[in-house]
């Protein structure tokens, strides 16, 4: 027997059914779906041409390329990096960010379920009344256009690019490090060689204090050889400043104040690795700074899509059950109880250009994201290319240099057994001394370069070759 209960109730089941098929209907999704800009890319590195690939040691843990270098010490600095260098703690914090909003905007997809319960009392001069609810209440708002589906899409791609940069920061930070450390061992080496040049120095001051003495030469040489003297010790004093500063730099990477920490002097270099060249493609997998720029255009391209189905309407259902009663003893008796369903459509009719403003402001960060990552491909290969040719270059220019020292170490030599002699001025011992001395400088100048060059090379290509994940 049909009641007037049973009729409204199978009226509005058939609205929720109608409603609910709407979305399976929907054969829309709202704004373009996403394709990874092109990109016009070399098929290989212009200053590689010629260059001998090396082959790293396959006992080497991946990603740890710091390793290629073979210095404990190093390792153990960078082991810390993670832990505590705060560059890369913030941007572990944005990450669990990018991961929370992602959470949320997931979340859209489904119902939301509510509870209320309530109590009351009323006076109308003749009666008073009690009244007690008890109640659930749901909506859900189905996703006809995608709006939704494009939202959780863009957030997804914000949490890569955030899981993308903190990659980044972490490799930074890697890159710094190694570059700092091995421009303090530089440094270590150039105070060892000042300080040998101190002594050589204080030596020859000696010797033309006692040829002065005996009358073989005149106070000018004495001067000379003490001005000489004193230019090497302040030249060693001010390599202490360097490396000092050099010290604090490596201890705020590792996240300690510098008065915390100290580095031993370490004068011993092992040699530069050979590093192996990455093809174009491979660098755009393991550059994370590249891939974070990728996923910034996908998540612009999905909000395209959030801000078209702005245009359509929107469906929301809602519905409730429960009891009121004015005791609630009698909650769970029949006539107490309470429910409703119910559906409604909604769309905006005029809103003076809100919607089309909001589509085009989306289409133009969408381009601006587009040309930020192709800037970022091109800056990628400009770093590759510009230490590739440095590590070409400084490594014949080395080469040069060494010829220079052995050559300057051989004139500094016969001045000095020509001016022991007593055949030349002491002019001449001086400006051979400070040819060696500027010879032996620049080769080690030379070395740290070319330790700065190899780590920026290895950053550029994304932190190693062997094997690593893409980001």
């Amino acid at each position: 027997m049909n009641t007037p209960h049973s009729s409204v109730f199978r009226r509005s089941l058939l609205t929720v059914l109608v409603a609910l098929a709407l979305p399976v209907l929907a054969a829309c999704v709202a704004g373009p779906d996403y394709i990874k800009p092109a990109q016009d890319l070399p098929a290989d590195f212009k200053e590689a041409r010629g260059w001998k690939s090396a082959q790293p040691a396959d006992t080497l843990p991946r990603g740890q390329w710091w390793e290629v270098y073979g210095d404990a010490e190093l390792n153990a600095l960078v082991a810390q990096l993670d832990v505590s260098n705060q560059n890369v703690q913030l941007a572990l914090a944005q990450y669990r960010q990018a991961q929370a909003t992602a959470d949320a905007a997931r979340a859209s997809f489904s119902p939301t379920l509510g509870a209320s319960a309530g109590a009351s009392r009323s006076d109308s001069g003749s009666k008073t009344a009690n009244s007690f609810k008890l109640g659930l209440d749901a909506s859900w708002e189905p996703d006809l256009w995608g709006s939704i589906a494009r939202s959780v899409e863009s957030n997804d791609a914000s949490l890569q690019s955030s899981a993308a940069s903190l990659a980044a920061a972490s490799l930074s930070a890697q890159a710094s490090l190694v570059q700092n450390y091995f421009q303090l061992r530089v440094t270590d080496a150039s105070i060892a060689l000042q300080t040998r040049t101190v002594e050589d120095y204080r030596r020859a001051l000696q010797i033309t204090q006692n040829q002065f003495a005996a009358g073989i030469v005149t106070r000018s040489d004495v001067a000379q050889a003490q001005t000489q003297l004193k230019t090497a010790e302040a030249s060693l004093i001010d390599l202490g400043v360097t490396r000092a500063q050099l010290e604090h730099a490596i201890a705020i990477l590792i996240g300690k104040a510098p008065a915390r920490f100290e580095l031993g002097s370490k004068t011993s270099l092992a040699p530069l690795p050979e590093l192996p060249l990455s093809l174009p493609s491979s660098l755009l997998e393991r550059r994370p700074d590249v891939a974070a720029a990728e996923r910034k255009v996908a998540a612009a391209n999905a909000q395209i899509g959030v801000a078209r189905a702005a245009f359509f309407p929107s469906l929301s259902l809602s519905g409730s059950a429960g009891y009121q009663a004015s005791r609630v003893s009698d909650w769970f008796d029949v006539p107490a109880r309470v429910w409703s369903l119910g559906a409604s459509l909604a769309a905006t009719l005029f809103d003076g250009g809100l919607r089309e403003a909001r589509t085009r402001n989306a289409i133009a960060a969408y381009d601006a994201t587009v040309a930020q990552y192709r800037q970022s491909v091109l800056g990628a290969f400009q770093e590759v290319e510009d230490n590739l040719v440095a590590l070409r270059l400084l490594a014949d220019e080395a080469q040069v240099q060494e010829q220079a020292v052995a050559a300057a170490r051989e004139a500094q030599r016969l001045a000095l057994d020509q001016y022991k002699a007593g055949t030349t001025s002491y002019t001449s011992v001086i400006s051979a001394q400070s040819a060696l001395n500027s010879a032996e400088r620049n080769a080690l100048q030379l070395l740290g370069r070319r330790y700065t060059a190899s780590a920026l090379l290895i950053k550029a290509i994304g932190g190693g070759w062997q094997g690593l994940d893409a980001y």
